[in-house]
């Protein structure tokens, strides 16, 4: 097996989401420190996904495909802060420059 990291499941994660989830932030029940999906290390490709985190090594979030569905087990994340994407044409947060 590869190991890779939390990236390599942009794909998979963005059929179940309709934002970009490699920038989204779990906090890991095991060690407590909080990441970006992005940082996870990734074990398995061929039954399902292991994704576990980068500082403790404890599983943070398992997938699964069936042939109709996904099985999305995120026990090991106390929480998961998912970024929304801003409608086209609504104004920015960002200040003004010189605000």
């Amino acid at each position: 097996m590869r190991k890779l990291d939390g990236n390599a499941m942009a794909g998979d994660l963005r059929e179940i989401f309709a934002v970009e989830m490699t920038e989204a932030r779990f906090t890991c029940a095991g060690c407590g420190r909080a990441e970006a999906i992005g940082t996870l290390m990734l074990w398995g490709q061929e039954m399902g996904r292991v994704a576990r985190c980068p500082h403790c090594d404890d599983v943070v979030l398992r997938m699964v495909r069936a042939a109709d569905r996904v099985f999305l087990d995120l026990r090991g994340a106390l929480r998961l802060e998912v970024p929304l994407e801003a409608p086209l044409g609504a104004p920015s947060e960002a200040p003004l420059a010189g605000a």
